[in-house]
């Protein structure tokens, strides 16, 4: 019986084995395909509108749930309730009524697409959802919607960075009469702050628009508001004090506008409140006391408040940031500070008298101070040392004395100190050399005292040094080369003399030992420095004959005034300044040369033609260096100076071309371009045009007689890593594919025995920068420097790409105006297109440009990170808008036009002054869109990366005005 059984339960098993693999398919089948067929089949039909290739694979139509973005419910047969298509760059809007079809949905996101209409159908179905909670409708394109009014159940309504225009209240949201986030920030928008809106709103956002007007009153009837931002409009008037009973606030936001009177005391009374930001406005009076009973993050800066700082305003313990800087406010510096504090910055006030040092000794937290431009007094406190968690400290013109805190040396985190412009004595302690993350060192013109120290050679890190204005004396520490990663050294107006040693090999910015008491020959070593830009040895006793210039390709500006020089004069090109003045030994080589170099009158255009070639050829200097350097190092080893040897040049024998492959589907170019004819004229000197770090650059005339700009590449830096052959190709015909009018795209490249070569349309004769700098005649009117901004903001959008792309953003480590080359005065493109990913900064033994961008145009917070994002190239894009409002150069007398913007844009009045009154002046109309034009290139220049907009609201924001 027992075995009986046992051989009934085997057949039993085997049965059950047999069903379980009959009916999986049914099973799978019922798992996996939840849906209605109602469902289903709107679903399938969305699919092909949509055409999104996560939709459309084999199989997954009996799947939606399944689909990139599609949330379905558990419940009521796995309804679909949540769509999320956002950065699908979609732009055909008549997916949206289908959409409405799915009765279950409850949340629709479309956001980051380019959708520019709101079908009627959409809303007539859509307004038949009872479930519908959630709408993000946030970057498309929208100018215009429908009426929102009978979306009764919608509590999420998200319109932001469209173009929508007119007055709110036309958009019907007062009837969403469950609505608790409205978010209108960054459209066109005009008239009043809307206050006809939902009793329940806990969230309104305004910001970035041009409503006009007061703040309403009727905003305290909102009491359920959490988060109200009104900033970057042109409100006027003062903040209501019935503001004070909204109980449930959390965040005010006030920013950029035209507010005026006092701060109300009556802020202080809501206890939730976490952030109060009132930045840049007209506000006056004295900051109430308890204004920060609860804050966490408060800025007041760039106003009009006066009196002094209150002395609880700082203590409060849950503070994080406290910015106060550019006001008027007088006194002393509170003598209670909050332990918690991260960031506190009260620059550019009237504060007097001493530092109390003991309110700085407990704060472990604080990451930022700033104190410059006031007029503080005594010594800078010992207790500074005790801030363990300090990265930067900012003291800068004041009148502090004494000597330089032995303490600093345990700030080992500092990664900058700004101390010029004080009264500082005394010498420079040894324990600076404990600064070991130390970038920036500027204690310029103060009162220092003794030699400098050879210890400084010890921060490796540092890649700023300014000494000048001092009483320093002796020599120049001959370890200061090992400062490897020094790309500033300004060591002017001190007392310095005896040898000069090797310099740091990556000086870039500027080397400056003017006015001190230097003799002898130039050292030839100082003409070595292949990466600087601005070379002065002005006022000293230097004799003897000027060294060559060979090696000094980047060179911008040579200043060897007021010595004792003779000899002939060394060549230079054209865009290098040249002040030999006050050597009465040196000889001219022609009667054109003069002490300073001067360019080109409106009476030389042919000459001045030429030029803009050779300096608008220097705008396509670092484009695909990466990928090209991948390819040499592999199929080319030992091959590392891609330079033309002098003694081969003009050679009869040609180079082999190994591979050569057009990139364009031009058929005049596929026709006119010659690979062996490319490789034969860079052999002849007589076709370079100019040579860079990485390149060397010629004008080749095809045998059709149709003339092309090449790029040869010179390899001489570690930063490239390394790469397959096959890699090489894949990404250059990658770039090849790009098609955008405002891209400059190669059109064939060649791998030859000696390197690679890349083949460029030579149709575009200006730079950006030759064409409003260098012009000594025509001014640029507004109408055309707004077609170049807004060019170059689409070419730079369309390489950073989106979602459905299908590829990686193309990042620029080297955006600036002479990157930007100008077929007219409306047609700019974006050149040196560059595959950063191949880029290892950390490696490079080459100048910062070359991975991280031009002076001026460097975002602040590459020397901390050295990686090169989106950001970033949004930082570089803001300094270009602003030398097209200002007809500055990003950097000019030393200074960076960016912080010279900052500094003058706390006013209306200072704003007026900062743009190009060549151009601003000529009617009231260019003013005004120059001034919105302004407050997007602030937007970009934003210190703070997270802060910046994305390149798509950039160009957006430009559109709009």
């Amino acid at each position: 019986m027992k075995r009986k059984t046992i051989h009934v339960s085997q057949e039993t098993g085997k049965f059950m084995f047999c069903l379980f693999f009959i009916f999986l398919p049914c099973c799978c089948h019922v798992c996996f395909s939840e849906l209605s067929l109602d469902q289903t089949n709107t679903m399938i039909e969305l699919s092909r509108f949509l055409n999104i290739s996560d939709w459309n694979l084999p199989g997954s139509e009996m799947n939606p749930c399944s689909w990139n973005g599609v949330l379905c419910s558990g419940q009521d047969n796995g309804s679909v309730i949540s769509i999320s298509v956002s950065g699908f760059d979609i732009s055909n809007s008549s997916f949206l009524p289908v959409v409405c079809k799915l009765k279950t949905l409850e949340s629709l996101d479309v956001s980051n697409n380019s959708l520019s209409l709101i079908p009627d159908g959409f809303v007539t179905t859509c307004e038949r959802l009872l479930g519908l909670k959630h709408l993000n409708l946030s970057s498309n394109k929208f100018s215009s919607s429908p009426s929102f009014r009978g979306f009764s159940k919608l509590v999420v309504l998200d319109f932001s960075y469209n173009s929508l225009s007119g007055k709110i209240p036309d958009y019907g949201f007062d009837g969403l009469v469950q609505l608790r986030s409205l978010n209108l920030s960054f459209n066109s928008l005009t008239g009043s702050v809307p206050v006809n809106l939902s009793k329940r709103l806990e969230k309104l956002e305004v910001s970035d628009n041009f409503l006009t007007g007061t703040i309403p009153e009727g905003i305290e009837d909102y009491q359920e508001l959490t988060l109200i931002d009104l900033s970057d409009n042109q409100l006027v008037g003062s903040i209501p004090s019935s503001l004070g009973n909204l109980t449930k606030l959390e965040s005010l936001i006030l920013s950029n506008n035209k507010l005026s009177g006092s701060i109300p005391e009556s802020l202080s009374r809501i206890q939730t409140l976490r952030r109060f930001a009132a930045n840049r406005n007209h506000f006056t009076g004295v900051i109430p006391s308890g204004i920060t009973k609860n804050l966490a993050n408060l800025d007041l800066s760039f106003n009009n408040l006066n009196g002094s700082i209150p002395g609880d305003l700082l203590s409060q313990l849950k503070l994080v940031s406290v910015d106060l800087s550019s006001n008027q406010l007088v006194g002393w510096i509170p003598r209670s500070i909050s332990p918690g504090l991260f960031r506190l910055r009260l620059g550019s006030n009237m504060l007097r008298g001493p530092v109390p040092s003991a309110a700085f000794e407990s704060l472990q937290n604080l990451t930022y101070l700033e104190m410059e431009n006031n007029r503080l007094t005594g010594h800078i406190p010992h207790a500074f040392g005790n801030l363990q968690s300090l990265n930067l400290l900012n003291l800068a013109m004041n009148e502090f004395t004494g000597i330089l805190p032995l303490s600093f040396g345990n700030l080992t985190r500092l990664q900058v100190i700004k101390l010029q412009q004080n009264k500082l004595t005394g010498v420079i302690p040894d324990t600076i050399k404990l600064l070991i993350n130390l970038l920036i060192l500027d204690i310029s013109w103060n009162s220092l005292s003794g030699s400098i120290p050879p210890s400084l050679s010890q921060l490796k890190t540092l890649s700023n040094m300014n000494l000048q204005g001092n009483h320093l004396s002796g020599t120049i520490p001959e370890n200061i080369g090992d400062l490897k990663n020094l790309i500033e050294l300004q060591l002017g107006d001190n007392q310095l003399s005896g040898r000069i040693p090797v310099m740091p090999p990556k000086l870039q910015i500027s080397l400056n030992l003017s006015y001190n008491m230097f003799q002898g020959p130039i050292p030839a070593s100082l003409f070595q420095l292949d990466r600087l830009e601005v070379l002065d040895l002005s006022n000293n006793n230097f004799s003897g004959e000027i060294p060559p210039s060979g090696s000094l390709i980047s060179l911008r500006q040579l200043i060897l005034s007021n010595n004792q020089l003779t000899g002939n004069m060394p060549r230079f090109t054209h865009n290098v300044l040249v002040n030999i003045s006050g050597n009465p030994g040196i000889k001219s080589r022609n009667k054109d040369e003069v002490s300073i170099k001067r360019r080109p009158t409106g009476k030389s255009k042919l000459v001045m033609v030429v030029i803009f070639v050779c300096l608008g050829v220097l705008a396509l200097v670092a484009g695909i260096t990466t990928v090209i350097v991948l390819k040499l190092s592999r199929r080319f080893k030992g091959n590392n100076n891609m330079q033309v040897d002098p003694d081969e040049e003009g050679s009869t024998v040609l180079p082999e071309v190994i591979h050569g492959k057009l990139l364009t589907s031009n058929a005049i170019h596929r026709s006119n371009i010659n690979f062996t004819k490319a490789v034969e004229a860079v052999g002849h000197p007589e076709n370079a045009l100019h040579q860079t770090m990485f390149w060397s650059y010629y004008r080749v005339v095809m045998p059709s007689g149709s003339s092309y700009l090449i790029k040869k590449l010179n390899t001489r830096d570690r930063v490239f890593q390394q790469a397959s052959s096959e890699q090489l190709e894949l990404e250059l015909e990658m770039l090849g594919k790009l098609h955008h009018t405002n891209i400059m795209v190669p059109l064939a490249y060649v791998l030859y025995s000696e390197g690679c070569l890349l083949v460029y349309d030579f149709s575009h004769m200006y730079n950006l920068y030759d064409v409003l700098h260098n012009q000594t005649s025509d001014v640029v009117d507004w109408t055309s420097r707004y077609s170049i901004a807004v060019g170059i903001a689409q070419g730079i959008s369309y390489l950073h790409g989106s979602k459905s792309s299908g590829r990686d953003p193309i990042l620029l480590p080297d955006l600036s105006s002479k990157k930007i080359m100008l077929k007219s005065l409306t047609e700019p493109l974006v050149g040196d297109i560059e595959l950063f990913k191949v880029i290892d900064p950390s490696k490079s033994n080459s100048s910062l440009s070359a991975v991280a961008g031009t002076i001026g145009y460097i975002p602040p917070e590459y020397a901390y990170t050295m990686r090169v994002t989106m950001a970033g190239n949004v930082y570089s894009f803001g300094v270009i808008l602003l030398e097209l409002l200002t007809g500055r150069p990003a950097v000019s007398e030393g200074r960076e036009l960016a912080k010279w913007v900052q500094s003058h844009s706390s006013q209306q009045e200072q704003c007026n002054n900062i743009l190009d009154v060549r151009v601003s002046k000529t009617s009231s109309v260019a003013t005004k869109q120059m001034l919105r034009a302004l407050s997007v290139a602030l937007a970009c220049i934003n210190i703070s990366p997270g802060a910046r907009p994305k390149m798509k609201t950039v160009l957006r924001m430009l559109t709009r005005l």
